[in-house]
């Protein structure tokens, strides 16, 4: 039902992960479990749409025994999937902890289960998780992707978690589930200043490339649209410039960085022409709506040097309070802009504000968005 969902609103490509679980073998849940999640009216949507001789069951209703068959994630593609269209990947969400603190990671295009590893720390989690992955990508000769998840999920990873576990490469600069803190506080900074404090740290001090940022719907509630802030679909997506459906062609231009992240607002195109120093966007109109381009990046110097930890007991300014890191460089109002890279930036990204509200906020005030990946970095990264 959740491929349904996204395949008949113009999605090309979706990946369902859950909690340290794909969705293979043999699986029953009691019918009573499916109305609790879903509620009658989900479970009347599945027989609708997919009708009993697809819905299997087993037991008898009247003596509490029935139960529902959970359809594998080979047996389901084979019904939704349309070739050059519409694309099923398998996925998983690594669901670790540190002390308390969840490390969540997604793992796209998986063949295999990975129980996730832990660590002595935060960023010791995240890099062991990320190296099971990586082995499994070698043993089974696949491309998988891992993005790191909602790192203000309980304030639970900070910029200088996200700075040093540098095999980590993406993480989710928009995530729609409403509990994810995106905005931060008073004591913790946003999930967009994150990105550029961690980014700072890789370019400034480690000589490590900088994280790509994607988004996600962290969907949880497909049937009770408008009871309160429930975690909806339709929130954060990537759009990727790949020649072929595929997951090896998605996912290899993903590690190009040929790709941008969405809350609402769609570009035609991203260009950066690396000789020129120049970066450019243009932006799909959508009716009265209008643009705000801003380019943002950290010049190089001092503000590199300043990316102290939040709890640093010498005194100084922690990073997230440094005004060079992160500056807005230059801003255009209209569907096209473009801004010439200086050589003193440590990267520069795009971020694109539609005056046009979110259709489906995930927190007050939010209005549609797009994110483009960091440029103009690779001279500063050794090979």
């Amino acid at each position: 039902m959740i491929s349904e969902w996204y395949r008949t609103r113009d999605y090309q490509f979706l990946a369902i992960s859950d909690h340290n679980v794909l969705a293979e073998g043999e699986r029953w849940m009691k019918h009573s479990e499916v109305l609790r999640r879903a509620g009658e009216e989900g479970w009347q949507k599945y027989l609708a749409r997919f009708g009993r001789d697809w819905v299997e069951t087993r037991g008898d209703a009247a003596d509490g025994t029935l139960e529902v068959r959970l359809k594998p994630f080979d047996e389901y593609r084979a019904l939704l999937e349309e070739r050059g269209a519409f694309l099923l990947i398998p996925s998983e969400e690594i669901s670790d902890s540190v002390g308390g603190a969840p490390v969540h990671l997604n793992a796209t295009n998986i063949a295999d289960v990975v129980q996730p590893l832990g660590g002595t720390t935060v960023r010791e989690a995240i890099e062991n998780n990320i190296r099971a992955v990586e082995d499994q990508a070698r043993r089974r000769g696949r491309e998988i992707i891992v993005h790191l998840n909602h790192p203000n999920f309980h304030y639970a990873i900070t910029a200088e978690d996200l700075a040093h576990a540098v095999s980590e490469r993406f993480f989710e600069v928009y995530n729609g589930h409403p509990g994810v803190n995106h905005q931060g506080d008073e004591e913790h900074p946003g999930v967009e200043r994150l990105w550029d404090i961690a980014n700072v740290i890789r370019l400034g001090q480690l000589e490590a490339a900088p994280l790509w940022g994607v988004a996600t719907d962290d969907t949880h509630d497909y049937h009770h649209h408008g009871e309160g802030q429930s975690a909806r679909p339709g929130r954060g997506w990537i759009m990727i410039r790949a020649r072929h459906l595929t997951p090896e062609s998605l996912i290899r231009a993903m590690r190009r960085g040929d790709f941008y992240a969405s809350s609402g607002v769609v570009l035609n195109d991203v260009r950066y022409d690396a000789e020129g120093a120049i970066l450019e966007v243009e932006i799909q109109p959508d009716g009265d709506a209008v643009y705000t381009t801003q380019f943002i990046g950290t010049l190089a110097g001092e503000a590199a040097d300043s990316t102290r930890p939040q709890d640093d007991e010498a005194g100084d300014a922690p990073a997230a309070d440094v005004p060079e890191i992160g500056q807005v460089l230059a801003e255009v109002e209209g569907t096209s802009a473009s801004y010439r890279l200086t050589g003193k930036e440590l990267y520069v990204r795009v971020v694109v504000t539609s005056s046009l509200p979110h259709v489906d906020p995930s927190f007050d005030g939010q209005l549609r968005q797009a994110w483009t990946q960091p440029v103009g970095w690779e001279r500063r990264v050794s090979p």
